[in-house]
């Protein structure tokens, strides 16, 4: 959980060209077969630690795709939402190919 919940919030942040100031808070949601640790607690080994966290389970729904972390992110940014990268790494990508990089 630590090394994808990581390469995923680094990707969000570099992608989008931001730093732990930039970050309000951030939600984390897990599909509810992931249960080795809290998504939240990667974001604190990687150093945010001043940031509001909170983690939920998604909705166990039939056919989902597995083993899936979710991010949502409130961050301080003038830029338009057209300008802000959403990020899906490996098999998440399928979820929202017209906007996965």
């Amino acid at each position: 959980m630590d090394e994808q919940v990581a390469a995923l919030l680094t990707a969000v942040l570099e992608r989008n060209g931001l730093t732990a100031d930039d970050l309000i808070s951030i939600w984390f949601t897990a599909t509810p077969d992931l249960h080795s640790d809290f998504p939240a607690a990667a974001a604190r080994k990687l150093g945010i630690t001043d940031v509001p966290l909170i983690c939920a389970q998604e909705l166990d729904v039939r056919g989902a795709m597995p083993r899936v972390v979710r991010v949502l992110a409130h961050i301080e940014s003038d830029r338009p939402r057209a300008g802000i990268t959403h990020v899906y790494l490996g098999a998440a990508a399928a979820l929202r190919k017209d906007i996965a990089q």
